[in-house]
């Protein structure tokens, strides 16, 4: 596994609650205000998508950029991220 950001080892260290969507990893300004203006705007929202998706990483990283134009890097690094706050907490 690649070595993870400080943002993501801050959002797995600690429950969900209302973090805004650009507390995850990869998710900068501008895709977070992408993902805000679908109505994306916390965090738990885009898990929700993520385990709707049944954490599968093909389709959430699609998903992804889809909704907001995420690239490669920034899809892994959602995707990792999410994954791991989930091994974590579910």
């Amino acid at each position: 596994m690649s070595s993870t950001s400080q943002k993501h080892k801050d959002f797995v260290a600690e429950p969900m609650g209302e973090k805004p969507v650009m507390v995850l990893a990869g998710i900068g300004e501008v895709l977070g205000r992408r993902l805000e203006e679908k109505g994306f705007d916390k965090a738990y929202v885009v898990l929700g998508q993520f385990l709707v998706l049944s954490k599968d990483e093909e389709l959430f990283q699609d998903w992804l950029k889809d909704s907001c134009g995420a690239n490669a890097k920034q899809q892994r690094d959602c995707f990792g991220c999410l994954k791991e706050w989930c091994d974590s907490f579910l």
